[in-house]
């Protein structure tokens, strides 16, 4: 189950950058392709707190989804408006303006977060921010 999920986000975040015109081209099909443009790396936990995922089942949507959504919410608001605007200068000026790009990988890196949380595939509480750090252990 913790290979399909992994897979599956991996094909979600292809297709995200996609829409969001944060890679060329078109996203490769299915769930075993990989590919440059995108990365999306989880580790296997080799175990799991059994409290902690009692306490997600259960009230992971009052710490956790609520306050992480709230934010993502005028986050992604924002965002959208950027690929907008980005749109228009892309098509005049032929790049995608560097800062805008960031905040939309920071966006998704945070979500992501998020999500593996919210799916039982890591026991780190996602960060309220999309920047990246290195994860030292499995319970850090």
């Amino acid at each position: 189950m913790f290979e399909y999920q992994e897979k599956h986000l991996r094909w979600r975040l292809r297709v995200n950058a996609r829409i969001l015109n944060l890679c060329d081209g078109y996203p490769k099909f299915g769930l075993t392709a990989a590919e440059e443009d995108t990365n999306l790396e989880i580790l296997y936990p080799e175990t799991l707190s059994r409290g902690l995922l009692l306490l997600r089942l259960f009230f992971g949507i009052f710490y956790v989804v609520i306050p992480h959504l709230f934010l993502l919410i005028f986050r992604i608001l924002w965002g959208l408006i950027l690929s907008f605007l980005a749109f228009w200068a892309v098509l005049f000026y032929g790049t995608y303006p560097k800062n805008w790009y960031q905040f939309w990988e920071q966006t998704l890196r945070w979500e992501y977060r998020v999500h593996i949380y919210m799916r039982f595939m890591t026991d780190i509480y996602p960060p309220f921010h999309g920047r990246e750090f290195k994860e030292t252990s499995g319970n850090a």
